[in-house]
C-alpha cells in the first residue's frame, strides 16, 4: 500500500498538490497552519491512495515523499 508523507513546516501553500492527485484526496488543512503563516495539505483517506507520486512531482519545494 501506499503512502504519502507531507513535511508541513515546508509547505507555502501553492496547492498544486491538491490539483495533480487523480483520486482527489488531498485537501488543505482548514484547522491549522504552518510557521511560515500558510496552511499546508494533508490526505483525506491514505487507504485510496495509488501511490501515483503526481502530487511529489509537481510540488516545487519537495515538501512530499510517496513510499510504495
Amino acid at each position: 500500500m501506499a503512502k504519502v508523507v507531507f513535511f508541513e513546516e515546508k509547505c507555502k501553500g501553492c496547492y498544486l498538490c491538491v490539483t495533480a492527485c487523480p483520486n482527489k484526496i488531498i485537501k488543505v488543512a482548514e484547522d491549522r497552519m504552518n510557521a511560515k503563516g500558510f496552511r499546508p495539505v494533508e490526505v483525506t483517506d491514505q487507504e485510496k491512495c495509488i501511490g501515483c507520486a503526481m502530487c511529489a512531482t509537481i510540488c516545487p519545494d519537495c515538501v512530499i515523499e510517496v513510499f510504495r
